[in-house]
Protein backbone atom coordinates (compact mmCIF):
# COMPACT_ATOMS: atom_id res chain seq x y z
CA UNK A 1 0.00 0.00 0.00
CA UNK A 2 2.97 2.22 0.76
CA UNK A 3 4.42 1.63 -2.74
CA UNK A 4 1.31 2.38 -4.54
CA UNK A 5 0.88 5.82 -2.40
CA UNK A 6 4.06 7.33 -3.12
CA UNK A 7 3.87 5.81 -7.05
CA UNK A 8 0.90 7.61 -7.40
CA UNK A 9 -0.10 10.16 -4.58
CA UNK A 10 -0.23 12.88 -7.52
CA UNK A 11 -3.01 10.81 -8.85
CA UNK A 12 -5.23 9.89 -5.59
CA UNK A 13 -4.33 13.62 -4.35
CA UNK A 14 -6.15 14.86 -7.57
CA UNK A 15 -8.96 13.22 -7.45
CA UNK A 16 -9.88 13.50 -3.89
CA UNK A 17 -9.77 17.17 -4.66
CA UNK A 18 -12.15 16.45 -7.83
CA UNK A 19 -14.39 14.43 -5.12
CA UNK A 20 -14.78 17.03 -3.12
CA UNK A 21 -15.69 19.37 -5.22
CA UNK A 22 -18.33 16.86 -7.22
CA UNK A 23 -19.55 16.13 -3.12
CA UNK A 24 -19.72 19.67 -2.13
CA UNK A 25 -22.10 20.56 -5.07
CA UNK A 26 -24.65 18.01 -4.89
CA UNK A 27 -24.84 18.87 -1.72
CA UNK A 28 -25.60 22.71 -2.11
CA UNK A 29 -27.72 22.08 -4.90
CA UNK A 30 -30.35 20.40 -2.76
CA UNK A 31 -29.93 23.38 -0.70
CA UNK A 32 -29.71 26.18 -3.14
CA UNK A 33 -33.05 24.47 -4.83
CA UNK A 34 -35.33 25.06 -1.75
CA UNK A 35 -33.89 28.87 -1.42
CA UNK A 36 -35.04 29.24 -4.87
CA UNK A 37 -37.87 27.85 -4.65
CA UNK A 38 -37.76 24.64 -6.92
CA UNK A 39 -40.39 22.10 -6.93
CA UNK A 40 -39.18 18.35 -5.64
CA UNK A 41 -40.39 17.29 -9.47
CA UNK A 42 -37.67 19.92 -10.49
CA UNK A 43 -35.04 19.12 -8.56
CA UNK A 44 -35.48 15.59 -8.90
CA UNK A 45 -34.73 15.98 -12.87
CA UNK A 46 -31.97 18.04 -11.55
CA UNK A 47 -30.07 15.15 -9.84
CA UNK A 48 -31.36 12.32 -11.89
CA UNK A 49 -29.78 14.50 -15.17
CA UNK A 50 -26.26 13.47 -13.53
CA UNK A 51 -26.62 10.07 -13.81
CA UNK A 52 -27.76 10.59 -17.51
CA UNK A 53 -24.46 11.96 -18.38
CA UNK A 54 -22.22 9.40 -16.08
CA UNK A 55 -23.84 6.69 -18.15
CA UNK A 56 -23.37 8.35 -21.45
CA UNK A 57 -19.88 9.27 -20.37
CA UNK A 58 -19.10 6.25 -19.20
CA UNK A 59 -19.54 4.48 -23.27
CA UNK A 60 -18.32 7.77 -24.95
CA UNK A 61 -15.03 8.28 -22.62
CA UNK A 62 -13.36 5.60 -24.32
CA UNK A 63 -13.61 6.30 -27.54
CA UNK A 64 -12.77 10.55 -26.61
CA UNK A 65 -9.53 8.82 -25.26
CA UNK A 66 -8.47 6.85 -28.07
CA UNK A 67 -8.98 9.90 -30.21
CA UNK A 68 -7.19 12.36 -28.74
CA UNK A 69 -5.00 10.98 -25.51
CA UNK A 70 -5.36 10.71 -22.00
CA UNK A 71 -4.05 14.59 -21.08
CA UNK A 72 -6.68 16.41 -23.44
CA UNK A 73 -9.57 14.62 -22.17
CA UNK A 74 -8.78 14.69 -18.78
CA UNK A 75 -8.14 18.66 -19.10
CA UNK A 76 -11.28 19.23 -21.03
CA UNK A 77 -13.65 17.45 -18.70
CA UNK A 78 -11.81 18.87 -15.96
CA UNK A 79 -12.51 22.27 -17.08
CA UNK A 80 -16.39 21.94 -18.08
CA UNK A 81 -16.91 20.99 -14.69
CA UNK A 82 -15.12 23.89 -12.99
CA UNK A 83 -17.10 25.94 -15.23
CA UNK A 84 -20.69 24.67 -14.70
CA UNK A 85 -19.81 25.06 -10.84
CA UNK A 86 -19.59 28.45 -11.42
CA UNK A 87 -22.44 28.49 -13.85
CA UNK A 88 -24.98 27.09 -11.16
CA UNK A 89 -25.39 30.42 -8.87
CA UNK A 90 -25.20 32.76 -12.02
CA UNK A 91 -27.96 31.28 -13.53
CA UNK A 92 -30.66 29.68 -10.86
CA UNK A 93 -32.96 28.14 -13.51
CA UNK A 94 -34.02 24.30 -13.58
CA UNK A 95 -33.62 23.88 -17.30
CA UNK A 96 -29.95 25.16 -16.92
CA UNK A 97 -29.63 23.23 -13.91
CA UNK A 98 -30.75 20.04 -15.85
CA UNK A 99 -28.73 20.91 -18.51
CA UNK A 100 -25.68 21.89 -15.90
CA UNK A 101 -25.99 18.65 -13.98
CA UNK A 102 -25.92 16.33 -16.95
CA UNK A 103 -22.76 17.74 -18.22
CA UNK A 104 -20.74 17.41 -14.90
CA UNK A 105 -22.06 14.05 -15.04
CA UNK A 106 -20.44 13.12 -18.25
CA UNK A 107 -17.66 15.00 -17.33
CA UNK A 108 -17.35 13.31 -13.88
CA UNK A 109 -17.75 9.94 -15.84
CA UNK A 110 -14.90 10.96 -18.60
CA UNK A 111 -12.79 11.96 -15.65
CA UNK A 112 -12.95 8.45 -13.25
CA UNK A 113 -12.20 6.32 -17.30
CA UNK A 114 -9.33 8.46 -17.44
CA UNK A 115 -7.51 8.58 -13.80
CA UNK A 116 -8.75 4.85 -13.17
CA UNK A 117 -6.82 4.18 -16.97
CA UNK A 118 -3.96 5.83 -15.19
CA UNK A 119 -3.40 4.31 -12.06
CA UNK A 120 -4.00 1.04 -13.80
CA UNK A 121 -1.09 1.10 -15.97
CA UNK A 122 0.56 2.74 -13.02
CA UNK A 123 0.42 -0.52 -10.80
CA UNK A 124 1.94 -3.60 -11.34
CA UNK A 125 0.05 -7.21 -10.87
CA UNK A 126 1.45 -7.75 -7.72
CA UNK A 127 -0.04 -4.15 -6.03
CA UNK A 128 -3.09 -3.66 -8.38
CA UNK A 129 -5.99 -4.62 -6.23
CA UNK A 130 -4.05 -2.47 -3.46
CA UNK A 131 -4.01 0.60 -6.18
CA UNK A 132 -8.05 0.06 -6.70
CA UNK A 133 -8.50 0.11 -2.98
CA UNK A 134 -6.31 2.75 -2.11
CA UNK A 135 -8.44 4.77 -4.82
CA UNK A 136 -11.74 4.10 -3.19
CA UNK A 137 -11.07 5.38 0.01
CA UNK A 138 -9.64 8.56 -1.60
CA UNK A 139 -13.05 8.69 -3.02
CA UNK A 140 -15.17 8.37 -0.67
CA UNK A 141 -12.95 10.66 2.02
CA UNK A 142 -12.99 13.13 -0.91
CA UNK A 143 -17.38 12.67 -0.60
CA UNK A 144 -17.10 13.04 3.35
CA UNK A 145 -14.85 15.66 3.56
CA UNK A 146 -16.88 17.87 1.16
CA UNK A 147 -19.85 18.31 3.74
CA UNK A 148 -17.63 19.98 6.36
CA UNK A 149 -16.96 22.39 3.73
CA UNK A 150 -21.03 23.25 3.03
CA UNK A 151 -21.23 25.22 6.10
CA UNK A 152 -18.31 27.73 4.92
CA UNK A 153 -20.48 29.75 3.04
CA UNK A 154 -24.26 31.43 2.28
CA UNK A 155 -25.48 28.51 -0.28
CA UNK A 156 -27.83 31.70 -1.12
CA UNK A 157 -24.99 32.83 -2.65
CA UNK A 158 -21.58 32.21 -4.61
CA UNK A 159 -19.08 31.61 -2.18
CA UNK A 160 -19.59 27.82 -1.66
CA UNK A 161 -19.82 26.89 -5.39
CA UNK A 162 -16.84 29.13 -5.81
CA UNK A 163 -15.05 27.18 -3.59
CA UNK A 164 -16.00 23.76 -5.18
CA UNK A 165 -14.81 24.83 -8.61
CA UNK A 166 -11.64 26.33 -7.23
CA UNK A 167 -10.99 22.73 -5.40
CA UNK A 168 -11.63 20.89 -8.81
CA UNK A 169 -9.40 23.75 -10.53
CA UNK A 170 -6.47 22.42 -8.47
CA UNK A 171 -7.12 19.06 -8.76
CA UNK A 172 -5.61 19.32 -12.52
CA UNK A 173 -2.65 20.44 -11.44
CA UNK A 174 -0.93 17.34 -9.28
CA UNK A 175 -1.94 14.91 -12.16
CA UNK A 176 -1.58 16.89 -14.82
CA UNK A 177 2.26 17.87 -13.92
CA UNK A 178 3.26 14.56 -12.65
CA UNK A 179 1.40 11.97 -15.00
CA UNK A 180 2.84 11.00 -18.76
CA UNK A 181 0.53 10.12 -20.87
CA UNK A 182 -0.47 6.28 -21.27
CA UNK A 183 -1.11 4.46 -24.06
CA UNK A 184 -4.55 4.30 -25.57
CA UNK A 185 -6.33 1.32 -24.47
CA UNK A 186 -9.59 -1.24 -25.40
CA UNK A 187 -12.31 -1.63 -23.16
CA UNK A 188 -14.40 -4.94 -22.74
CA UNK A 189 -17.47 -5.36 -25.21
CA UNK A 190 -20.49 -5.93 -22.38
CA UNK A 191 -22.33 -8.94 -23.01
CA UNK A 192 -25.85 -9.02 -23.69
CA UNK A 193 -28.22 -8.29 -21.35
CA UNK A 194 -30.11 -11.71 -22.33
CA UNK A 195 -26.93 -13.66 -21.29
CA UNK A 196 -26.26 -11.52 -18.57
CA UNK A 197 -29.71 -12.14 -16.95
CA UNK A 198 -29.54 -16.11 -17.44
CA UNK A 199 -25.86 -16.07 -15.68
CA UNK A 200 -27.12 -14.57 -12.88
CA UNK A 201 -30.83 -12.88 -12.30
CA UNK A 202 -30.17 -11.74 -8.91
CA UNK A 203 -26.81 -10.01 -9.59
CA UNK A 204 -29.19 -7.85 -12.38
CA UNK A 205 -32.05 -7.58 -10.58
CA UNK A 206 -30.26 -6.11 -7.31
CA UNK A 207 -28.26 -3.97 -10.14
CA UNK A 208 -31.02 -2.32 -10.76
CA UNK A 209 -32.64 -1.90 -7.95
CA UNK A 210 -29.38 -0.83 -6.18
CA UNK A 211 -28.78 1.94 -8.79
CA UNK A 212 -32.05 3.81 -7.29
CA UNK A 213 -30.61 3.58 -3.62
CA UNK A 214 -27.46 4.90 -4.41
CA UNK A 215 -28.95 7.91 -6.71
CA UNK A 216 -31.42 8.32 -3.98
CA UNK A 217 -28.71 8.47 -1.09
CA UNK A 218 -26.46 10.73 -3.61
CA UNK A 219 -28.79 13.03 -5.45
CA UNK A 220 -31.53 13.27 -3.06
CA UNK A 221 -30.40 13.25 0.40
CA UNK A 222 -29.71 17.19 0.47
CA UNK A 223 -33.16 18.15 -1.18
CA UNK A 224 -34.67 15.61 2.10
CA UNK A 225 -32.51 17.45 4.40
CA UNK A 226 -33.96 20.62 2.88
CA UNK A 227 -37.36 19.88 2.36
CA UNK A 228 -37.70 18.55 6.23
CA UNK A 229 -36.38 22.06 7.93
CA UNK A 230 -32.43 20.94 8.61
CA UNK A 231 -30.51 23.46 9.70
CA UNK A 232 -27.09 23.47 7.29
CA UNK A 233 -24.94 22.15 9.58
CA UNK A 234 -27.61 19.47 9.72
CA UNK A 235 -28.09 18.84 6.23
CA UNK A 236 -24.14 18.08 6.03
CA UNK A 237 -23.88 15.94 8.82
CA UNK A 238 -26.43 13.94 7.27
CA UNK A 239 -25.07 13.72 4.25
CA UNK A 240 -21.94 12.56 5.58
CA UNK A 241 -23.75 9.72 7.78
CA UNK A 242 -24.55 7.54 4.64
CA UNK A 243 -20.71 7.72 2.92
CA UNK A 244 -19.15 7.18 6.58
CA UNK A 245 -21.31 4.09 6.80
CA UNK A 246 -19.90 2.98 3.69
CA UNK A 247 -16.46 3.50 4.52
CA UNK A 248 -16.84 1.54 7.49
CA UNK A 249 -19.06 -1.07 6.47
CA UNK A 250 -17.43 -2.44 3.40
CA UNK A 251 -14.72 -4.31 4.47
CA UNK A 252 -15.98 -5.85 7.77
CA UNK A 253 -18.94 -7.38 4.98
CA UNK A 254 -16.79 -7.80 2.52
CA UNK A 255 -15.57 -10.74 5.07
CA UNK A 256 -18.61 -11.83 5.67
CA UNK A 257 -19.16 -12.25 1.76
CA UNK A 258 -15.72 -14.48 0.98
CA UNK A 259 -17.01 -16.73 4.43
CA UNK A 260 -21.09 -17.55 3.20
CA UNK A 261 -23.43 -17.75 0.64
CA UNK A 262 -23.63 -14.47 -1.07
CA UNK A 263 -27.34 -14.87 -1.42
CA UNK A 264 -28.12 -14.88 2.12
CA UNK A 265 -25.62 -12.15 3.31
CA UNK A 266 -27.45 -10.08 0.65
CA UNK A 267 -31.12 -10.68 1.42
CA UNK A 268 -29.36 -9.93 5.23
CA UNK A 269 -27.31 -6.82 4.38
CA UNK A 270 -31.03 -5.50 2.22
CA UNK A 271 -33.19 -5.79 5.31
CA UNK A 272 -31.07 -4.41 7.18
CA UNK A 273 -30.59 -1.52 5.36
CA UNK A 274 -34.61 -1.42 5.09
CA UNK A 275 -35.26 -1.74 8.68
CA UNK A 276 -33.38 1.42 8.69
CA UNK A 277 -34.95 3.38 6.00
CA UNK A 278 -38.21 2.85 8.07
CA UNK A 279 -36.62 4.00 11.23
CA UNK A 280 -35.61 7.02 9.38
CA UNK A 281 -39.12 7.34 7.70
CA UNK A 282 -41.06 7.05 11.00
CA UNK A 283 -38.75 8.83 13.73
CA UNK A 284 -36.20 11.09 11.06
CA UNK A 285 -37.43 14.34 12.97
CA UNK A 286 -35.18 13.43 15.99
CA UNK A 287 -31.78 14.31 14.68
CA UNK A 288 -29.73 11.83 16.50
CA UNK A 289 -31.85 8.88 14.89
CA UNK A 290 -31.92 10.47 11.39
CA UNK A 291 -28.23 10.56 11.65
CA UNK A 292 -27.94 6.37 12.48
CA UNK A 293 -30.18 5.48 10.07
CA UNK A 294 -28.21 7.10 7.38
CA UNK A 295 -25.34 5.36 8.28
CA UNK A 296 -26.74 1.84 8.22
CA UNK A 297 -28.53 2.48 5.01
CA UNK A 298 -24.97 3.94 3.48
CA UNK A 299 -23.32 1.04 5.43
CA UNK A 300 -25.75 -1.28 3.81
CA UNK A 301 -26.21 -0.21 0.26
CA UNK A 302 -22.98 0.77 -0.68
CA UNK A 303 -21.29 -2.48 -0.12
CA UNK A 304 -23.87 -4.43 -1.65
CA UNK A 305 -22.35 -3.08 -5.31
CA UNK A 306 -19.73 -5.23 -4.78
CA UNK A 307 -21.25 -7.84 -2.91
CA UNK A 308 -23.69 -7.84 -6.21
CA UNK A 309 -20.69 -8.45 -8.36
CA UNK A 310 -18.78 -10.88 -6.94
CA UNK A 311 -22.53 -12.62 -6.63
CA UNK A 312 -22.90 -12.58 -10.45
CA UNK A 313 -19.08 -13.79 -11.09
CA UNK A 314 -19.08 -16.74 -8.87
CA UNK A 315 -21.88 -18.34 -11.75
CA UNK A 316 -19.75 -16.88 -14.38
CA UNK A 317 -16.29 -18.58 -16.17
CA UNK A 318 -13.20 -16.13 -15.76
CA UNK A 319 -12.96 -15.12 -19.21
CA UNK A 320 -16.22 -13.43 -19.02
CA UNK A 321 -16.42 -11.71 -15.72
CA UNK A 322 -15.01 -8.44 -17.75
CA UNK A 323 -17.75 -8.18 -20.32
CA UNK A 324 -20.20 -9.12 -17.45
CA UNK A 325 -18.93 -6.12 -15.52
CA UNK A 326 -20.12 -3.58 -18.17
CA UNK A 327 -23.08 -4.86 -18.46
CA UNK A 328 -24.01 -4.91 -14.96
CA UNK A 329 -22.69 -1.30 -14.74
CA UNK A 330 -25.13 -0.34 -17.73
CA UNK A 331 -28.28 -1.75 -15.62
CA UNK A 332 -27.12 -0.25 -12.23
CA UNK A 333 -27.05 3.25 -14.49
CA UNK A 334 -30.88 2.74 -15.70
CA UNK A 335 -31.60 2.47 -11.81
CA UNK A 336 -29.80 4.94 -10.91
CA UNK A 337 -31.64 7.42 -13.52
CA UNK A 338 -34.70 6.22 -12.59
CA UNK A 339 -33.93 6.94 -8.70
CA UNK A 340 -34.50 10.65 -8.14
CA UNK A 341 -37.60 10.93 -10.01
CA UNK A 342 -39.38 8.52 -8.44
CA UNK A 343 -38.21 9.93 -4.63
CA UNK A 344 -38.93 13.21 -6.01
CA UNK A 345 -42.53 12.06 -6.86
CA UNK A 346 -42.93 10.55 -3.52
CA UNK A 347 -41.70 13.60 -1.62
CA UNK A 348 -44.12 15.93 -3.49
CA UNK A 349 -46.45 17.38 -0.88
CA UNK A 350 -49.30 15.62 -2.56
CA UNK A 351 -48.19 12.07 -1.49
CA UNK A 352 -46.12 11.14 0.86
CA UNK A 353 -43.30 14.56 1.25
CA UNK A 354 -39.92 14.30 3.03
CA UNK A 355 -40.63 10.66 4.45
CA UNK A 356 -40.81 9.18 0.49
CA UNK A 357 -37.01 9.55 0.20
CA UNK A 358 -36.79 6.59 3.09
CA UNK A 359 -39.84 5.11 1.59
CA UNK A 360 -38.62 4.98 -1.83
CA UNK A 361 -35.03 3.18 -0.36
CA UNK A 362 -37.19 0.77 1.99
CA UNK A 363 -38.59 -0.10 -1.03
CA UNK A 364 -36.40 -1.12 -3.43
CA UNK A 365 -33.95 -3.02 -0.40
CA UNK A 366 -37.54 -5.00 0.62
CA UNK A 367 -37.79 -6.19 -3.31
CA UNK A 368 -34.13 -6.83 -3.04
CA UNK A 369 -33.90 -8.81 0.48
CA UNK A 370 -37.10 -10.75 -1.29
CA UNK A 371 -35.75 -11.59 -4.69
CA UNK A 372 -32.53 -13.12 -2.95
CA UNK A 373 -34.36 -14.83 -0.54
CA UNK A 374 -36.79 -16.22 -4.01
CA UNK A 375 -33.07 -17.02 -5.65
CA UNK A 376 -31.64 -19.33 -2.81
CA UNK A 377 -34.45 -21.74 -4.04
CA UNK A 378 -34.42 -21.81 -7.57
CA UNK A 379 -30.41 -22.73 -7.55
CA UNK A 380 -27.94 -24.65 -5.12
CA UNK A 381 -25.33 -22.60 -3.29
CA UNK A 382 -21.74 -22.72 -4.98
CA UNK A 383 -19.64 -24.28 -1.86
CA UNK A 384 -17.85 -21.27 -0.42
CA UNK A 385 -14.59 -22.17 -0.77
CA UNK A 386 -15.26 -22.66 -5.05
CA UNK A 387 -16.29 -18.68 -4.70
CA UNK A 388 -14.30 -15.47 -6.01
CA UNK A 389 -13.11 -12.69 -3.76
CA UNK A 390 -14.54 -9.77 -2.91
CA UNK A 391 -12.90 -6.80 -4.87
CA UNK A 392 -14.12 -3.86 -2.54
CA UNK A 393 -15.38 -0.41 -4.78
CA UNK A 394 -18.45 1.74 -4.70
CA UNK A 395 -21.10 2.68 -7.09
CA UNK A 396 -19.19 6.00 -8.73
CA UNK A 397 -16.36 3.51 -10.27
CA UNK A 398 -16.17 3.37 -13.77
CA UNK A 399 -16.04 0.85 -16.38
CA UNK A 400 -12.05 1.02 -15.90
CA UNK A 401 -12.47 0.24 -12.16
CA UNK A 402 -14.55 -2.70 -12.56
CA UNK A 403 -12.31 -4.57 -15.25
CA UNK A 404 -9.20 -3.80 -13.37
CA UNK A 405 -11.56 -5.47 -10.11
CA UNK A 406 -12.58 -8.11 -12.12
CA UNK A 407 -8.89 -8.83 -13.25
CA UNK A 408 -7.56 -9.07 -9.95
CA UNK A 409 -10.05 -10.78 -8.71
CA UNK A 410 -9.47 -13.70 -11.38
CA UNK A 411 -6.13 -13.29 -10.23
CA UNK A 412 -6.99 -14.15 -6.75
CA UNK A 413 -8.72 -17.03 -7.68
CA UNK A 414 -6.29 -18.00 -10.40
CA UNK A 415 -3.20 -17.80 -7.49
CA UNK A 416 -5.88 -19.76 -4.97
CA UNK A 417 -6.54 -22.58 -7.42
CA UNK A 418 -2.70 -22.87 -7.65
CA UNK A 419 -1.75 -23.09 -4.24
CA UNK A 420 -4.66 -25.76 -3.66
CA UNK A 421 -3.16 -27.85 -6.54
CA UNK A 422 0.15 -27.83 -4.56
CA UNK A 423 -0.99 -28.53 -2.03
CA UNK A 424 -2.34 -31.79 -2.83
CA UNK A 425 0.54 -32.67 -5.19
CA UNK A 426 2.10 -32.20 -2.09
CA UNK A 427 -0.27 -35.04 -0.45
CA UNK A 428 0.20 -36.98 -3.11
Amino acid sequence: MLQVLSSAWALLLGMGLLMVGNGLQGTILGVRGEIEGFSTLEMSLVMSAYFMGFLGGSRLAPEMIRRVGHVRVFAALASFISAVMILYPLMTNPIVWVLGRFVIGFCFSGVYVTAESWLNNAASNENRGQALSLYMIFQMTGIISAQGLVVLGDPAGFDTFVIASILVSVSFAPILLSISPTPAFDTTKPMTLRELFKSSPLGCVGMFLLGGVFSAQFGMASVYGARAGLSLVEISTFVAAFYIGALVLQYPLGWMSDRMDRRFLIMLVAGVGACAAVVGMLFGLTFPILLGAAFVIGGMSNPLYSLLIAHANDFLDHEDMAAASGGLLFINGLGAIAGPLITGWLMGDAVFGPPGFFLFIAALLVIMATYALYRTTQRAAIPVDETGTMSPFYPTASPVALEVAQEVAIEAAEAEQETQDIAQDTRL
